[in-house]
C-alpha cells in the first residue's frame, strides 16, 4: 500500500514542480526491514521511502567527503555547480543559461538558480530542501488519487518529510527521505539516517553515524540501504523458499532483548552466511541447520574480533549491485574493530553470545 501510494505521489510531485530549476524527483525506493520482508521487534512502525534527487538543467551535483572517519559513518556535502546549457539546446528551444544569460533577462523572467533557492553558500541545504519537499507535497496532495480515501497529517521534521496517513481504523506512518546517488551506483547520500543507521546503536557494533542533531544543514549521510535491499531481492529470486532466510533473521531479532546485539548486526551476519552456504540448502526442512550456521558464523566473528561490513570491500556482491569505483578498491571494514581494542568489551560480547546460545 505504501509503495503504491508513494509512486502515485511522486508522479504528481514531478508534474507539480513549477520551477524548471528545482531538483528533479526520481522513482521512490522503499528501504528498511518493512520493504525487505522482515521487521525486528524494535521496529518503530515507520515506512521509509528514499526519493532520489537529480540536478535540474543548468546544474551539476558534486559530492565532497566531509568526515575522515570509518567508511560506514561518512558524511558528505553536495556542491552545486552551474553549467552551460547553450550547447544542449535543441533547434527552436530556448533554455535559460545561468552562466551566459544576461542578469537583466534572468531577473525579468524571475528565474533563480538552485544556488539561490535551496543552497547555503554553494552547497545543497538539507533543511531548505526538506521544507521545499514539504510544501510541494502539501500543495499537491489533493491531486493524488489516494487522497480521496486517505486523510493526511504532516509531522514536522527538519531533515525529511514525515506523513501520517489514516483511513478508518487503518493508519500508516511514512518518512520520505531524499538523497543523491553516488554516480551510477546503489550507494546514496541521504538527508536522514535510514532504519539500519538509527537502529544499530549497540554495545557490539562500531562505526556509527553522527546524531542528526549534531549535523550541519549541509551534511548528508552515506547509506548502503539500497544496495542491501537489492541483495536481499537477488537472494529471494534464487532460494527454494523465498522467506526462509528472512524467517531466520526474524527468529534472531526476536531474541535480542538484553543481549547487546542489534538487528543490524544479525542482518549483516545473515547476509554473509547467504554468500557462504549454497542457496540450494536454504529449503524449509533445513531451517534448524541454517540457524546453527548463523550462530556459528557470529561465534567465529567474535573469536576473531572481526565482522566485515557487508557492502564496503565485499568482493562477493552480485554483479547487479553497483558500487562507486573508489569503494570497490577499499579494504573490508571491520565492524568489530573496537572489540580488538577493548578486552573488556570483547569479554562482555562473548558473555552475551553465551546467553544468546542458551536462549
Amino acid at each position: 500500500v505504501t509503495a503504491e501510494l508513494m509512486e502515485s505521489l511522486t508522479r504528481v510531485l514531478v508534474e507539480s514542480v513549477s520551477n524548471d530549476f528545482e531538483p528533479v524527483l526520481q522513482e521512490p525506493i522503499g528501504v528498511g526491514s518493512a520493504f525487505e520482508g522482515w521487521s525486528p521487534p524494535e521496529w518503530d512502525g515507520v515506512y521509509r521511502v528514499l526519493v532520489p534527487l537529480n540536478p535540474p538543467p543548468g546544474h551539476a551535483f558534486h559530492l565532497e567527503l566531509n568526515s575522515a572517519g570509518p567508511t560506514a559513518a561518512r558524511t558528505f556535502s553536495i556542491r552545486v555547480e552551474l553549467v552551460c546549457t547553450c550547447k544542449r539546446q535543441q533547434p527552436g528551444e530556448k533554455l535559460l543559461c545561468f552562466l551566459h544569460q544576461p542578469q537583466e533577462e534572468l531577473r525579468w523572467k524571475q528565474k533563480r538558480s538552485l544556488l539561490e533557492t535551496l543552497c547555503t553558500g554553494s552547497y545543497l541545504d538539507v533543511e531548505k530542501t526538506s521544507q521545499w519537499l514539504y510544501q510541494l507535497v502539501r500543495s499537491s496532495w489533493l491531486h493524488v488519487p489516494q487522497s480521496y480515501s486517505w486523510h493526511l497529517v504532516f509531522q514536522p521534521c527538519s531533515r525529511s518529510c514525515q506523513l501520517w496517513l489514516s483511513r478508518g481504523k487503518e493508519s500508516l506512518r511514512v518518512e520520505m527521505l531524499f538523497g543523491v546517488r553516488q554516480g551510477d551506483s546503489d550507494i546514496f547520500v541521504v538527508s536522514q539516517p535510514t532504519e539500519a543507521q538509527k537502529g544499530s546503536s549497540s554495545l557490539f557494533v562500531s562505526s556509527q553515524p553522527a546524531e542528526t542533531n549534531c549535523l550541519s544543514s549541509t551534511a548528508w549521510l552515506e547509506t548502503y540501504a539500497v544496495a542491501e535491499a537489492k541483495f536481499l531481492q537477488h537472494i529471494a529470486r534464487q532460494v527454494p523458499s523465498q522467506s526462509l532466510h528472512l524467517k531466520c533473521l526474524q527468529v534472531f531479532t526476536c531474541m535480542l532483548s538484553g543481549t547487546g546485539f542489534s538487528s543490524s548486526t544479525w542482518k549483516t551476519v545473515v547476509m554473509h552466511v547467504l554468500t557462504t552456504v549454497p542457496l540450494s540448502r536454504w529449503s524449509r526442512r533445513e531451517f534448524v541447520r541454517r540457524l546453527g550456521d548463523i550462530m556459528a558464523y557470529l561465534r567465529r566473528c567474535l573469536q576473531l574480533k572481526r565482522l566485515e561490513h557487508f557492502v564496503v570491500g565485499n568482493e562477493k556482491l552480485p554483479a547487479e549491485i553497483s558500487l562507486p569505483p573508489a569503494m570497490q578498491r577499499v579494504e573490508p571494514l571491520n565492524l568489530f574493530e573496537h572489540l580488538a581494542k577493548n578486552p573488556d568489551a570483547h569479554k562482555e560480547a562473548m558473555r552475551a553470545f553465551s546467553q544468546l546460545r542458551l536462549r
